[in-house]
């Protein structure tokens, strides 16, 4: 396989082009310029491809082993994560006062990606942990905070999320867990979770597990969950660990994919009952639950950019070595190379405009999370930021993900057979990578969110002022002087026509619910084809600046021209599912699935 090697001169062309770093730090009272987060991603990178990278293969090979009720990570992952934690990565994003370094959410998403593309089942842990951190930092208690979060923040203990049982996957309704309040305020936590992501595991020596469960007299549904801690070990008040908690590993599950993380059977209490400790208020588990939800599902959309990344730089350079057949039309003067063959680049060029596209979104959500917490701006610009940021977080998460599946793919394709043989290094990426539209929320879910709570919601209010802000930016661009802008201004505001065009019809059609959301994961895709387009203009408007030079116009353009012609371009085609296809999905009769 090939060393994976960090993307510094995409992320140096966006914060110092495209979105202004410098300028955003000093908004959002940061302490920080973009050479000084240039600077912490450099070492970002050279720790990704030196010490996370080089485990990634053994990972896959090996696996993580379960062995009475404990988890043998694969070699070399504890001794990273261990030099992870002491170089003070676990630590970027949080409040200082907390033990944190405070940075801003753009660097936190540029170090992740490349935590994730060097090596997902590595990753995967120090996510889960930042879902923790966020939920007690928003519903925990003094005692809480004191007594867990330093130690979650240096990434001395991890944290976990443990919502999903047997019999109630993604329907949080179903939950059977039970938690019993005692005479000291603590709970009695009885039941069993399943595919917790690093429930068990050799890192360190807690593992402080975020629990939804019901109350004896909780109210039926979603309002009657609540958000329970539970540590493996439980914590004296000096903060040294006491006795173990009635919380075991029953076992770890086979997978296509990710074999290095440990994904695990959870019991609670059965022995005596897990100790518990409220977070927040009782019943309002699943409000807080989301907070950890919308972290992890920018996290997971990010890691559809990482494993697209990772597939799209080994695919271009086996292109680049592989010798086999003449180019059709050439002579062999250009090069012997597969990089050739029309296909083939077609193929890469696939990859990397949705690559380009998806790095610079990820990356502008990130800052709609920086402003929206930035006690320095006004609270009116802080909830419009909001507003942008939850509108496109499911967008992320979905279109990213799905976007992976076919980055990978492609990359596959590229290598041909050879990327069918395990040695080759490419099928992991591909096996990798289809966990991401299944967890923390499935495609259905994160349309659904879009149409439901985003779109319905607020009569299309958030969705009108997008479309109207990348229609503000485009229109005055539609006859230029560049063929490349020419063709993405005018595929990118036939794209926004079709999408104004789809929100009004969900608006008209949402007392007709199973109609509409039919047509959901289409109206996602849409979505997320337009803010790719939208990426793209920004970046092609940046590289046409002073101080980009000619290879990156050169490259930003033809990018943006292929996402134009391959991509833009079904927008209508979508916009017409959206509105026609329910019929054959709903009218379909259930007896006729095997004529």
């Amino acid at each position: 396989m090939s060393q994976y090697q960090p993307p510094q001169s995409d992320i140096c062309f966006l914060l110092k082009h495209v979105f202004n770093f410098d300028q955003h730090a000093r908004r959002c009272g940061y302490d920080l310029d973009s050479d000084t987060a240039l600077a912490i991603a450099d070492e970002a990178g050279k720790f990704a491809r030196e010490r996370i990278d080089p485990i990634n293969r053994g990972g896959d090979m090996q696996g993580a082993r379960w062995e009475n009720s404990n988890v043998v990570t694969a070699a070399g992952f504890k001794d990273t994560y261990r030099a992870f934690c002491e170089a003070g990565w676990n630590g970027l994003r949080f409040p200082q006062q907390c033990g944190g370094q405070g940075l801003s959410a753009v660097v936190a998403t540029v170090v992740d990606e490349m935590w994730h593309a060097a090596s997902f089942s590595f990753a995967l842990c120090p996510m889960l942990t930042t879902g923790a951190v966020e939920a007690l930092l928003t519903a925990g208690s003094d005692d809480l905070k004191a007594t867990y979060l330093a130690k979650l923040v240096s990434g001395e203990w991890t944290g976990t999320m443990n919502l999903t049982e047997p019999g109630a996957g993604s329907d949080l309704a179903a939950i059977r867990s039970k938690a019993v309040r005692q005479t000291d305020n603590t709970y009695c936590i009885t039941g069993q979770k399943i595919f917790i992501t690093y429930g068990e595991h050799d890192f360190t020596d807690n593992i402080i597990h975020l629990v939804l469960a019901r109350t004896p007299d909780a109210p039926q549904g979603v309002k009657g969950i609540s958000l329970f801690l539970v540590p493996k070990f439980l914590v004296d008040a000096d903060g040294a660990l006491g006795p173990r908690n009635d919380v075991r590993c029953a076992s770890i599950e086979h997978k296509l994919g990710i074999h290095g993380s440990p994904t695990a059977m959870m019991l609670f209490g059965e022995k005596d009952g897990a100790v518990g400790y409220l977070v927040g208020a009782e019943n309002r588990g699943l409000e807080y639950m989301f907070i950890m939800m919308n972290e992890a599902r920018f996290s997971v959309g990010l890691q559809g950019l990482s494993i697209s990344a990772r597939a799209y730089q080994h695919a271009l350079e086996y292109a680049q070595e592989r010798v086999q057949g003449k180019a059709a039309g050439e002579d062999g003067s250009l090069g012997t190379t597969i990089i050739r063959h029309p296909d083939v680049r077609r193929l890469l060029l696939s990859m990397k405009s949705r690559v380009d596209a998806m790095r610079a979104l990820a990356l502008y959500v990130a800052l709609q999370k920086d402003v929206a917490h930035a006690n320095e701006i006004e609270p009116e610009a802080r909830k419009q930021a909001q507003s942008r940021m939850e509108l496109l977080i499911p967008i992320l998460k979905g279109w990213f993900t799905e976007t992976a599946q076919g980055v990978t793919y492609d990359a596959l394709q590229v290598f041909g057979g050879m990327g069918f043989i395990e040695e080759s290094g490419a099928a992991q990426y591909y096996r990798d990578a289809r966990i991401v539209t299944i967890y923390e929320g499935t495609t259905a879910i994160q349309a659904n969110d879009l149409v439901g709570r985003k779109t319905l919601r607020d009569r299309g209010e958030a969705a009108f002022a997008l479309i109207d802000h990348i229609l503000a930016a485009v229109r005055p661009l539609a006859v230029g002087d560049h063929k490349a802008l020419d063709a993405l201004s005018k595929h990118l505001i036939e794209a926004c026509v079709a999408l104004r065009g789809s929100v009004q019809w969900l608006l008209e059609k949402q007392q007709t619910p199973r109609q509409v959301y039919a047509g959901a994961v289409p109206y996602l895709e849409l979505w997320g084809i337009v803010c790719g387009g939208w990426m793209h203009l920004c970046r092609l408007q940046a590289a046409q600046k002073p101080g980009a030079s000619h290879a990156r116009l050169t490259a930003t353009a033809l990018s943006a021209s292929f996402f134009a012609q391959h991509v833009l371009v079904r927008a209508p085609a979508l916009a017409a599912t959206i509105r026609l296809g329910a019929e054959s999905v709903l009218d379909f009769p259930d007896t006729a699935w095997l004529e």
